[in-house]
């Protein structure tokens, strides 16, 4: 498929903001996601005759985009002494209607990426794609290049471990709690 400059300009500007977003969940770090985004980026655009028609187009994507984000923690694991305690909480803002409730969104949020944050790279990627950027588990397997049924595994796995995080579990509702 040839893609011309302008739909693929468009079509990256629309996508940026969650492609960002994601990789700064997945790296924990707001400049090396930043990096990774270009870099996926600049993939895209040397690649552009590649891209996938209809669907398949955000699955190839974020593809890109976690590849670039493994290719960071791989030269990241390679430097030694990178301080894994800054999460980039302040870079994640949370606009909310009143200060109380924007305080609790705010100390829930650090709570849920503080527990992401302790998720294996394995078990992280594919839920950060699932619930932040809304793929799909098939688009998932596009997406990190694996199995459907390893996906809806590792999903489960992540879910489980979370559920277990006792951070979290001062956030669940009584019925939540129960099941």
């Amino acid at each position: 498929m040839t893609t011309s400059q302008d739909e693929l300009e468009v079509w990256l500007k629309q996508d940026y903001g969650t492609a960002y977003r994601t990789a700064c969940l997945v790296l924990r770090d707001p400049v090396d996601a930043q990096d990774a985004v270009q870099e996926a980026f600049l993939r895209v655009w040397r690649f552009r005759d590649a891209i996938p028609e209809g669907d398949a187009r955000k699955a190839w994507l974020y593809r890109v985009v976690v590849n670039a984000c493994v290719s960071r923690i791989r030269s990241e694991k390679s430097r030694a002494g990178k301080d894994d305690g800054d999460l980039g909480l302040e870079t994640l803002p949370d606009a909310a209607p009143s200060p109380h409730e924007s305080a609790e969104r705010s100390q829930l949020a650090g709570d849920v990426l503080a527990a992401l944050a302790e998720l294996p790279e394995t078990l992280r990627v594919p839920l950060v794609l699932r619930f932040y950027a809304g793929l799909s588990e098939k688009e998932i397997a596009v997406a990190i290049d694996r199995r459907p049924g390893t996906v809806k595994s590792r999903l489960y796995d992540a879910r489980q471990r979370l559920a277990l995080d006792p951070r979290l579990a001062a956030w669940a509702t009584p019925q939540e709690a129960v099941q």
